[in-house]
């Protein structure tokens, strides 16, 4: 099987949000696994206004150059890893919009979740599940939590807990195993 493609999504584009941070720490745990090319796809380099395409995404016809432009982004990957915050029991505005462009580059494809946030992002992980079911993407089971409280220095400075990595470890495995089934069945 070819090698494998592997968006890891920052979700928010707040100023002074963590997700980028927080994405590239998924990155580092990604580093030197065999088969596998991971890459950031950081939603404040795709800027989408809200929703403004006339056609629902399903029918595939894509009118505007932003639009056009994510979907270019978004196709190659055979998985993601959606790192979201939670805000207001949910995930960020922008990664749910940036969700809604498209349908296909979605579709048959697998998905592992992390969120932070006072609880984990936990809320925020449990409707992108539901989001992600819908636009039939197959999320794995290991998720990674990061609290604001515990994993982050003065609620700023990502300092995640060794025991992440572990967890980390087999969220990739089981992205991957799932991608792998998912890019056979898309073939």
């Amino acid at each position: 099987m070819t090698e494998l493609k592997i968006a890891i999504i920052a979700g928010s584009t707040r100023p002074g949000r963590h997700s980028r941070t927080v994405a590239d720490w998924v990155l580092g745990r990604a580093a030197g696994r065999s088969g596998v090319r991971c890459g950031i796809v950081d939603l404040t380099d795709h800027p989408l206004p809200l929703f403004d395409e006339a056609m629902p995404p399903s029918f595939g016809q894509y009118q505007k150059a932003h639009t056009k432009a994510w979907a270019a982004t978004i196709a190659p990957y055979d998985g993601f890893v959606f790192v979201s915050p939670e805000y207001n029991h949910s995930t960020s505005a922008a990664l749910k919009n940036a969700l809604d462009y498209l349908y296909a580059e979605w579709q048959n494809k697998a998905a592992a979740l992390v969120g932070y946030g006072s609880l984990g992002g936990a809320r925020a992980v449990e409707h992108l599940r539901l989001i992600c079911a819908e636009l039939q993407m197959a999320t794995v089971r290991q998720q990674l939590s990061f609290s604001l409280f515990t994993d982050f220095e003065n609620f700023t400075t990502f300092a995640p807990a060794a025991r992440h990595d572990d967890a980390a470890a087999t969220m990739f495995t089981q992205l991957e195993n799932w991608a792998g089934v998912l890019k056979t069945l898309r073939a």
